[in-house]
């Protein structure tokens, strides 16, 4: 979830194309991603993707179809898992199950009105990563040769900390958190990008890759990364939702600007805030990382990974092998060409 709003007051972001990404390493917030396909990937009713034994498949679809897409054009990426959740994120996870719960029952009510769009709708919140599926998304993903990287805490503060010390291009996430955890360049819809129904209107968006850049988003709101954690607090975060009554991203802007920091607010008594803001402030400027990584890429196993989509899970095993041609397509040119570099 992230951050609400903080998008709406940033126009320096560059549309991309996967080309512009060929040869890049990107360290993709595996939760962040997974999560976006069981909730996309799913049948016209909002029902999930599943093999004869009512096991979930729409991650693993995700990961061979749409993930194999990416190292197909030479994009190198790196799946960073979260660890331990700060405690100050419990309100928000005992939230989202709220919402969850919500959202299913509406969800059956949608589908026994045959309204299938609306269930549709309502499916998609209803997703739950749960560990069964994070540890088929990582068995999966070994056998791809993809790096998988554990964080002891956010799996963001994690990316964005390889970024920062040049192990990776970019990191990668739907959510703005990363900037405020100092990700020089944050890339967006990489793993969702493509034409887009909108809810309940008979119109279509083509969703793209779009590349933000930390330095660029604070020259253009005129703020510190320390200002734009403030703001972010004041509209709230992951570790105190809702923020301020009454303050959204154009206010807090304003207030930031005017007066510079929180402290200064709460010592004017601009505001009042019942939240450990200077916690808060810490676990985005100071979060919790591995700073021993190291990154391996390797060519897909291919007969591993038919054993376990195709003899587990029951996928086409014609689909799987053309990914995974695709994915060996795209390992070998990526390596032809750097051993070319090396050459000269």
């Amino acid at each position: 979830m992230g951050v609400t709003g903080l998008g709406d007051l940033i126009s320096h972001r560059r549309e991309l194309s996967l080309d512009d990404l060929r040869r890049r390493k990107i360290a993709l917030d595996a939760f962040n991603t997974i999560y976006q396909f069981l909730s996309i990937i799913r049948q016209p009713d909002g029902t999930p993707l599943q093999d004869s034994t009512g096991r979930l498949t729409s991650h693993l679809s995700g990961i061979i179809y749409r993930v194999t897409r990416l190292l197909e054009q030479q994009i190198q990426v790196v799946f960073v898992f979260d660890g331990t959740p700060p405690e100050l994120k419990s309100e928000t996870i005992a939230e989202r199950t709220k919402i969850r719960e919500k959202a299913q029952t509406n969800y059956e009510e949608a589908l026994k009105e045959g309204d299938w769009e609306k269930a549709f709708s309502f499916a998609q919140r209803t997703s739950r990563l749960t560990q069964e599926l994070v540890e088929e998304s990582k068995l999966l993903l070994e056998l791809l040769g993809i790096p998988i990287i554990q964080s002891p805490g956010e799996g963001e503060a994690q990316a964005a900390w390889m970024a920062q010390q040049h192990l990776v291009d970019y990191c990668g996430s739907q959510d703005y958190d990363a900037l405020l955890f100092g990700a020089p360049y944050l890339v967006r819809n990489i793993t969702v990008s493509g034409k887009r129904k909108l809810p309940r209107r008979n119109k279509y968006v083509i969703i793209r890759p779009e590349l933000l850049q930390l330095e660029e988003v604070l020259a253009e709101l005129e703020v510190t990364r320390e200002q734009l954690i403030d703001m972010a607090i004041l509209i709230g975060t992951d570790y105190n939702p809702g923020g301020i009554k009454g303050i959204g991203p154009k206010k807090s802007l304003k207030l930031i600007k005017e007066h510079g920091s929180l402290e200064t607010l709460i010592e004017k008594q601009i505001i009042g805030i019942d939240a450990p803001w200077k916690k808060i402030r810490s676990l985005f400027l100071n979060p919790e990382v591995d700073t021993n990584v190291s990154l391996d890429f390797k060519p897909p196993n291919v007969d591993k990974v038919i054993e376990f989509l195709c003899e587990q899970h029951e996928f086409a095993v014609s689909r799987v092998q053309a990914a995974l041609d695709r994915a060996l397509r795209g390992w070998e040119e990526l390596h032809k060409q750097a051993s070319l570099d090396d050459f000269f």
